[in-house]
C-alpha cells in the first residue's frame, strides 16, 4: 500500500474551476505515483471561501458561510476524482452546518471511496482558537471505517492529543491525523501526539499539514508543518517509527511505501505490545497515595 500525506498550500481562488482544476492536479500526481490513500489537511478548504470575495474569507462568520456553501460541490468533486483514479481522498476538512448534531458549525472531514461511498468524521475536541473565538462545536461521534485498505480512524489535529480517543479507535489500522497549526510548537504538539498513538494502538498515523501564508484568512493566515507517516517502532518498522516525513513549510505530497500485514504482526509479535497491555492501567490511574521526601 502506498500512502500520500499533503503538505498543503492554500490559494485564493480566482474561480470554481481554479478550485477544481487544483484539486486535480494534486489527485492525479498522487495517483500517478502509485498511492492508493491519499490525506488533506485540516481547513484546507478554507480557500473555497476567497470564492465569494477578500471580505466574506476574511470574517470569521463570513468565511464559515462561504465555505459550507461550497462542501457540496467539493464532495461531488472529490468523489469523481476518488473513483476515476482509483483511490481514497481524506479531503481537507470544513466547517459545516449540520443541525442534526451541534447548534453551531462542526470541523468536518470526508473519507471518499473509490467505490462512491463517503464517510465524514468530525472533530471531537475543539481548540482554544475554535471555541473562544470562533465558536465552531464538537459535531457527530468517532467513526471506525471498514475500508478494503484496512480499518480507518480519522483524529483532526487537536483530538490526535487526546489518549482516550485514540484508544477509542484502538482496532483502526490506520489514524489520520488532518491538521493545521500556525506555529512550530502546535506543530510538534499533534506530530508528538500521533506518534503516541501509533504507538500505542501499535498502528499507522498520517499526518497532513496546511503550510505557508494565507492573508485573505484569519483562520489560517501563517501556517507551519509538513507531512509524515509514522508506525511503532518495533518489529518490521523504523527504529524511530517515521516512515516517511517531508520537508517542515514545503509544499507537496509525502510518500510512504507500507505492507498493511506488518500491523498485525506488530501487534501479534511485537518486542512490546502496548495495545494489548492497555488494560494493566486499570485500577493504577488512582490519585497517587503522597509521600513526604524531605
Amino acid at each position: 500500500m502506498k500512502i500520500a500525506t499533503a503538505a498543503y498550500q492554500t490559494s485564493y481562488l480566482a474561480s470554481w474551476q481554479d478550485y477544481a482544476d487544483k484539486i486535480t492536479d494534486w489527485v492525479s500526481e498522487a495517483a500517478g505515483q502509485g498511492a492508493e490513500l491519499l490525506v488533506f489537511p485540516e481547513y484546507g478548504a478554507m480557500e473555497l471561501a476567497t470564492l465569494s470575495g477578500r471580505e466574506a474569507a476574511l470574517d470569521l462568520e463570513a468565511c464559515i458561510h462561504a465555505t459550507a456553501a461550497r462542501i457540496p460541490d467539493a464532495d461531488g468533486l472529490h468523489a469523481d476524482l476518488a473513483a476515476r483514479f482509483g483511490v481514497y481522498i481524506l479531503a481537507a476538512s470544513a466547517p459545516v452546518i449540520d443541525e442534526s448534531v451541534a447548534p453551531r458549525p462542526v470541523n468536518r472531514a470526508r473519507l471518499f471511496t473509490p467505490g462512491g461511498s463517503m464517510g465524514v468524521q468530525d472533530k471531537q475536541i475543539m481548540t482554544r482558537f475554535e471555541r473562544e473565538d470562533w465558536d465552531i462545536h464538537p459535531g457527530g461521534p468517532l467513526r471506525l471505517f471498514d475500508t478494503a485498505l484496512g480499518k480507518i480512524g480519522i483524529l483532526i489535529c487537536y483530538d490526535s492529543e487526546f489518549p482516550l480517543l485514540g484508544r477509542a479507535l484502538a482496532e483502526a489500522d490506520i489514524l489520520l491525523v488532518p491538521s493545521v497549526t500556525e506555529a512550530l510548537a502546535g506543530h510538534t504538539r499533534v506530530r508528538v501526539g500521533a506518534r503516541a498513538r501509533a504507538l500505542e494502538n501499535q498502528c499507522l498515523a498520517v499526518m497532513s499539514s496546511v503550510v505557508g501564508r494565507a492573508d485573505w484568512s484569519e483562520v489560517i493566515d501563517v501556517s507551519v508543518g509538513r507531512g509524515a507517516v509514522f508506525g511503532p517502532p518495533d518489529t518490521g518498522f523504523p527504529p524511530d517509527g517515521i516512515l516517511a516525513q517531508g520537508e517542515l513549510d514545503r509544499p507537496g505530497w509525502c510518500y510512504a511505501e507500507v505492507d498493511p500485514d506488518l500491523i498485525a504482526r506488530v501487534r501479534s509479535e511485537g518486542v512490546v505490545l502496548n495495545r494489548a497491555h492497555w488494560a494493566d492501567q486499570e485500577g493504577r490511574d488512582a490519585p497517587p497515595a503522597v509521600t513526604a521526601l524531605r
